[in-house]
């Protein structure tokens, strides 16, 4: 799409409002969706205008594409800002959105009226570590069947209002009779006039074609708690997809995925991390500072005198928040003991003498050094006389 220009794409001026955008995406992809256009070209025709919408419904991509020629612009978002524009990966994404405004009300079994409440619109959202520790805001990119702007959601243009389908006298089904050679047989089927709402408007709103609602491109800010644990879920309500003629919207749901780390290994509200320290500082004791989980945390970790390989020492309450209050869980600073390969000479030999002096030899055999034992030389023998 590089050598493309979105503004042609969808006939607008490169100084139109948002609306103006919104209505001739919706115009162009009514008419290049492939259910309606059975064009070749009618399905690529239609993902590239809902490419172009996608970037200039979104202030954050329209500005960088204006400025640098491409949404993403020199050096992308950040990771505060998480698109997805294709929100369910392939499972529902605006394909799915525009088969159900052109459903209309949807479709109902059993005689009901079709369901008008908006559906709940779920989503994955990957977040680190240390973004589950602090807490964080993510502002989300995505596309959804919103509230039509041109009718407020009421489905009626000026004058007009909602009524019972006199068709299907509010049932949303109706009974058709087909002669056949067995005889009449009847079937029931979903009222054509009002998509199995059971409800009509007589001045339909030209933009949503009476449904109060459109596919839109949209950004939603989802505040993530402190504490939150992977397979938890962020509700933001009303964001999901919008009701028919405004009845009541779906919520956003945010399942949260927290990403493994580097430094920090997560048990429940319990951290576990390692620290190196050689045989030396082992015997003696040393003391060691490392960052924590929070921004500008430092943590001293006193590593006692004796210390073996793989001990555990717990610093309270330095672990993650617990989800919903001040309180923490603990640090578990696990103890990795090396041997140093770097002594120097004079080091070695000072550690010889301590080894001597605690296995009783003074003068140890050693391949070199001062103390190395010498060969002892031969007898001579006394010639007969």
């Amino acid at each position: 799409m590089a050598d493309k220009d979105y503004y042609e794409l969808l006939g607008v001026d490169k100084d139109a409002d948002a609306k103006t955008i919104k209505r001739a995406f919706l115009k162009k992809a009514r008419a290049l969706h492939p259910d309606v256009n059975k064009a070749p070209d009618a399905e690529e025709r239609f993902k590239e205008v809902n490419e172009a919408y996608a970037v200039l419904s979104d202030e954050r991509k329209r500005a960088n594409y204006d400025r640098y020629g491409t949404p993403d612009g020199p050096g992308g978002f950040g990771s505060d800002y998480v698109d997805m524009s294709d929100i369910f990966g392939g499972g529902f994404g605006i394909n799915d959105i525009f088969d159900s405004f052109f459903g209309g009300g949807g479709r109902a079994a059993g005689g009901r009226p079709a369901r008008t409440r908006g559906r709940d619109m779920g989503i994955t959202l990957h977040i680190s570590l240390k973004e589950a520790a602090a807490g964080c805001t993510k502002t989300i990119s995505y596309e959804r069947l919103a509230p039509c702007d041109d009718c407020n959601g009421t489905g009626s243009a000026a004058g007009g209002e909602e009524k019972t389908c006199g068709r299907c006298h509010g049932t949303g089904r109706v009974v058709e009779v087909q002669r056949t050679i067995f005889g009449q047989m009847q079937t029931e089927t979903t009222c054509p006039d009002c998509q199995g709402s059971g409800k009509v408007v007589d001045h339909p709103c030209e933009t949503c074609n009476g449904q109060g609602r459109t596919p839109s491109h949209e950004t939603v800010e989802i505040k993530v708690p402190a504490g939150i644990q992977s397979g938890q879920s962020v509700k933001v309500d009303g964001k999901g997809e919008a009701g028919v003629r405004g009845d009541r919207a779906g919520d956003l749901i945010a399942t949260i995925d927290v990403e493994a780390d580097e430094r920090f290994e997560r048990q429940g509200n319990t951290l576990y991390c390692s620290v190196d320290i050689d045989a030396l500082e082992a015997m003696v004791g040393t003391t060691r500072e490392i960052d924590g989980i929070l921004d500008g945390e430092r943590i001293k970790i006193e590593i006692p005198r004796g210390c073996q390989f793989g001990q555990q020492i717990t610093v309270p309450r330095h672990g993650m928040p617990k989800l919903g209050s001040p309180v923490r869980g603990d640090l578990v600073v696990v103890v990795r003991v090396t041997v140093p390969d770097d002594l120097s000479a004079v080091h070695e030999e000072m550690l010889r003498r301590i080894v001597a002096e605690r296995t009783g030899d003074n003068a140890p055999a050693t391949a070199d050094g001062p103390h190395a034992k010498k060969p002892r030389r031969p007898r001579k023998t006394r010639k007969a006389k």
